[in-house]
């Protein structure tokens, strides 16, 4: 365990009418406290599931990788400062770490893979595979088997978002030997009820008024699914 606690200081944030300030979950939960070296934020979309992550992400000074943005015709200026509204504490000191976004992994990759063009060496640091010449779900799998080896924070959103349901099984089977390794920790952001299922996970649910701890059978991803499941014609009915 590295990071044991996320306080949110709801109280001096400087508006609750704009983004990400006007989020009630985040606004109503004064902190968070991490037990468990694998945590998921579980919710509906719009929850505000990745905004707290990548919040959590600036705070712990990750650095996050992102794609140039296009320009936006009504320019947010408060988009980014959730960060300064809470606080972190560590089990024994900052480790480094990193923010995986499905969304933009691809570019990522591109960029891995020129270094490693230049450095063959850099390739065992993301599974020994010019990443872009395997699938994307592929890829992924290769970057996550290299890069979490190392000592750190991991934040990720949605790495579901590529990965095939036997994949996900994979991650799940990677995140096993990891854990038992004891160097890293993990904090997701998920919509999937495979790797929800992972045992001993804490999970926390951002579909109540303020952010919550719950167990996997209780999660609406978990019920909705086996609903689904035991009877599908409901859904087609309705």
């Amino acid at each position: 365990m590295h990071l044991v606690k996320v306080r949110i200081h709801s109280n001096n944030y400087p508006t609750h009418r704009i983004y990400p300030f006007n989020i009630p979950v985040i606004g109503e939960t004064p902190e968070l406290s991490f037990r468990k070296p694998v945590v998921f934020f579980v919710g509906e979309n719009g929850s505000g599931k990745s905004t707290l992550l990548e919040a959590i992400t600036r705070q712990c000074g990750i650095h996050l990788w992102d794609k140039p943005r296009r320009h936006l015709a009504h320019n947010n200026p408060y988009e980014t400062k959730l960060a300064d509204y809470i606080t972190v504490t560590w089990s024994d000191g900052r480790v480094p770490g990193s923010l995986f976004r499905a969304e933009t992994f691809y570019g990522f990759a591109d960029f891995l893979d020129d270094v490693a063009l230049c450095d063959p060496g850099r390739l065992k640091y993301h599974g020994g595979h010019i990443l872009n010449m395997l699938s994307h779900g592929e890829g992924i799998l290769a970057y996550f088997s290299g890069r979490y080896h190392i000592k750190g924070l991991y934040l990720l959103d949605e790495p579901e978002s590529a990965l095939s349901p036997s994949s996900q099984v994979a991650f799940l089977k990677l995140l096993q030997q990891l854990e038992a390794d004891g160097h890293a920790q993990f904090i997701m952001a998920t919509h999937s009820p495979i790797l929800l299922a992972y045992p001993r996970a804490q999970i926390f649910s951002f579909d109540s008024p303020r952010i919550e701890e719950v167990e996997y059978e209780d999660t609406a991803h978990y019920r909705l699914y086996k609903q689904f499941f035991t009877d599908r014609t409901i859904f087609l009915e309705q």
